[in-house]
């Protein structure tokens, strides 16, 4: 109970990062969910809520169901690959030929080896090479890295199990990848929208506050055909609300902008705040860590 209060602390703070790297190699803390279906072949096992992060597990697993075997989209913290197939065998009993990880953080990638070798792992390339630095990855385990990369798009299979990969730019990390599931007319943002608070942007893995809005901006524009979302940890949700996040990561900035140039500090310009209450049903836990990681990166 100590350790779930402790990572419920840092997750409030912003330092996802600092959390999930302390739990690789360890035994799962709380149960999974069963599956939910998003749609026809598609269905998630949710991560934490965020509100309550006392069931935290991980990012939202995409589990994608094609004609020759399971597509997995991130793998949850370390140790629950075992509980990842089982909620699998729920739905169906073929075989997980392909996992892609949104981006390098542990509660996305960290059950990459609870899966055979021989799964095709598939990744952006700047993620691929934040992976490589992670203690989760070295030695005998570097073979549950990425064996595929790509830099801006890649597709997947064909027909109806098509799954396109994009990269549009900088934003959680310099490696995020938004999956679409393009018969469903479904779009897997990772973190990049993670959920209705301010974003956690991590610096030592290339993340940006700046490139943020531009980043889901080009998104925006750049995939058609899309109208139902799934964030990195937040419910399933519309197109709607990841405009309204483009939104709220862009007013973030230009209040954090304004305030820099006022001469503000970051405690000032966190009390002064006045993005959250402009979004309905927006938290402001991790407001302050994301105005500290804008000022690092704009007074650099």
């Amino acid at each position: 109970m100590k350790r779930i209060v402790m990572l419920s602390v840092l997750v409030a703070c912003g330092a996802l990062s600092v959390a999930v790297a302390g739990y690789q190699g360890q035994a799962p803390q709380a149960k999974l969910p069963d599956v939910t279906k998003v749609k026809d072949n598609l269905y998630i096992i949710e991560g934490a809520s965020p509100v309550d992060r006392s069931m935290f597990t991980g990012g939202n697993t995409g589990i994608f169901i094609t004609s020759t075997g399971v597509v997995v989209v991130d793998t949850k913290l370390a140790g629950y690959g075992p509980g990842i197939l089982e909620r699998i065998r729920t739905v169906t009993n073929k075989p997980v030929t392909t996992i892609i990880n949104t981006h390098t953080h542990g509660d996305h990638t960290g059950s990459n080896e609870g899966f055979p070798a021989t799964v095709d792992i598939v990744t952006h390339a700047n993620t691929k090479a934040n992976m490589e630095k992670m203690d989760a990855f070295k030695g005998e385990k570097a073979k549950f890295l990425p064996k595929r990369t790509y830099t801006d798009k890649l597709s997947l299979f064909s027909g109806n199990d098509r799954v396109d990969l994009y990269y549009f730019g900088a934003g959680h990390t310099n490696g995020d990848t938004m999956v679409v599931y393009t018969a469903l007319r479904v779009l897997q943002m990772g973190d990049l929208f993670a959920w209705k608070d301010a974003p956690f942007l991590d610096r030592a893995s290339g993340g940006s506050g700046v490139e943020l809005p531009r980043t889901l901006a080009k998104a925006l524009a750049g995939i058609k055909d899309v109208d139902t979302v799934i964030p990195g940890h937040h419910p399933v949700t519309t197109l709607a609300d990841l405009q309204e996040y483009q939104r709220y990561t862009a007013d973030l900035l230009t209040e954090t902008q304004a305030a820099i140039k006022a001469g503000k500090s970051v405690d000032e310009a966190t009390a002064a705040s006045t993005v959250t209450a402009k979004f309905k049903g927006y938290r402001s836990d991790r407001l302050k860590a994301a105005i500290q990681a804008i000022y690092d990166e704009l007074k650099r």
